[in-house]
């Protein structure tokens, strides 16, 4: 009867907290998007998520050889329910981990030499934003570790690129805040789903020589490392671009 109650106390404990730590990502995340908890308990409850998911993978594996060797049926399901949802944590947040090894940047652009500028973001930037000076170690890191990021070259009109590039923009779901033909400079703000991060773009078409250039800057506003966010956003945009 003791190993019984102790089989069904494990079993439960681990469906218990392998379910909190399930619930504790989509709360701390979608609570900090959607304005109800302050960046660092979002950052908190994820973190706190990921530990528990960890702790109840480990026990979560002796509980079930625990039940099947004493042939406790009725204890099988809770703790497979558990350890199903520790498993689902940590694959959701394996790619922020893998993440971690990319470049310490939040700024990365198609030219480094000359990278777009932003104008609108930046006079309407909020206090405590990160600063938007693209700066030689920016440039550096970039090199280091994203020496794919280049710009799309068109041999058509500069003005038929700076439509695209808009209607490109929108497809990604970004919110296109200014357009000035002018310049050939297009600004917008694309928002990450689950901490609700914005992070700006700029997009800047211009003629050079017979060709038409579209280069993109892409800056989290928020953070040192962007975990590649900003490179995967670019990628994102000449894909679409070569694909329409």
């Amino acid at each position: 009867m003791a190993q019984a109650a102790k089989s069904g106390m494990l079993a439960k404990f681990v469906l218990f907290v392998g379910l909190i730590a399930l619930a504790a990502l989509p709360v701390g995340a979608l609570g900090h998007r959607f304005g109800l908890l302050d960046l660092a308990i979002g950052s908190a409850l994820v973190f706190s998520g990921i530990v528990l998911a960890t702790i109840v993978l480990v026990l979560g594996v002796a509980t079930l050889i625990f039940v099947y060797t004493r042939r406790r049926r009725a204890d099988r399901m809770p703790a497979l329910i558990g350890l199903a949802a520790s498993v689902v944590v940590l694959v959701v947040t394996a790619p922020y981990y893998v993440a971690l090894s990319l470049p310490m940047t939040n700024d990365v652009t198609t030219d480094r030499d000359d990278p777009p500028v932003f104008e609108q973001v930046a006079a309407e930037s909020a206090p405590g934003a990160n600063l938007l000076d693209y700066t030689e170690t920016e440039a550096q890191v970039q090199a280091e570790g994203y020496p794919d990021l280049v710009g799309v070259r068109e041999s058509g009109g500069a003005d038929v690129s700076f439509g695209k590039a808009v209607d490109v923009a929108r497809a990604l779901g970004w919110d296109v805040v200014s357009e000035n033909a002018g310049t050939g400079l297009i600004e917008a703000t694309a928002t990450t789903f689950w901490f609700g991060f914005q992070d700006d773009v700029a997009i800047r078409v211009r003629r050079d020589d017979n060709e038409t250039v579209v280069d993109l800057r892409s800056a989290s506003r928020v953070g040192l490392h962007d975990l590649g966010a900003n490179a995967e956003r670019i990628r994102a945009f000449v894909e679409l671009w070569n694909d329409s």
